[in-house]
């Protein structure tokens, strides 16, 4: 197991956006963090009140974001509108080309969120875009299925043979994952304060896994996990 702290990611402060990169993103470049397996990017942004990213373009890329707190604007050129919230999962595929912009309405509050880039497993796509709501009755002490290839246990669709669980964890409370052989996971912690494999992480720290090993964490205090199944590294 390997462990990436969460002040060793890179970080960019923008005033209006606050972003830690757990690999290479942007002016933030690290010839040893450019991604694992095919996750490319995850990056937790703090954007403040009535900020935003205004309308830029992606491709070939499935865009998932997960929000921790707060409210999101999306708007994007296949005529999507839509606000996602704490426990809406939301996943584009940029595909041949999509435009999007991502706005925090609120004059108030702050939106947390992480927003994920796993590459797809066929270029040229059909830009495509979906989300979801999973309830914290899904999540708690159990591996809810958020992403997946065939769609299974209704998550959302991604092309490529990946999945990605979510857990909200009470304290003392123990959740174990079998990776299986030729698979690799990363596992993010959101929130809270977890052991995994008796290794002490908290928030914004990673642990990556190669090939068929065991995974077992136990919460010291509550806390919310992302966990990657990958394709071997």
């Amino acid at each position: 197991m390997q462990i990436r702290k969460s002040n060793e990611r890179g970080h960019a402060n923008h005033g209006w956006l606050d972003s830690y990169h757990s690999f290479s993103f942007a002016s933030y470049y690290d010839p040893k963090w450019m991604g694992f397996s095919v996750l490319r990017v995850i990056n937790e942004d703090i954007i403040a009140p009535n900020k935003g990213f205004g309308t830029h373009g992606h491709q070939d890329m499935e865009i998932i974001t997960y929000v921790l707190s707060g409210e999101l604007t999306h708007k994007d050129s296949m005529g999507n509108t839509e606000v996602i919230r704490v426990g809406e999962v939301q996943r584009m595929s940029a595909g041949t080309g999509v435009q999007h912009s991502e706005f925090n309405n609120s004059s108030t509050e702050p939106v947390h969120l992480l927003q994920i880039w796993i590459e797809p497993d066929e270029l040229d796509l059909l830009p495509s875009y979906e989300d979801k709501m999973f309830t914290d009755e899904q999540k708690y002490n159990q591996w809810c299925l958020l992403a997946s290839e065939e769609s299974h246990e209704g998550s959302l669709k991604v092309h490529q043979n990946m999945a990605l669980f979510a857990t909200k964890l009470s304290e003392r409370k123990h959740l174990d994952y079998a990776l299986k052989h030729k698979r690799s996971a990363y596992v993010q912690v959101a929130q809270g304060v977890v052991e995994i494999n008796q290794q002490l992480l908290n928030a914004g720290d990673a642990a990556l896994f190669v090939d068929g090993e065991a995974i077992k964490i136990s919460a010291i205090e509550s806390a919310e996990l992302l966990l990657f199944d990958l394709p071997a590294v």
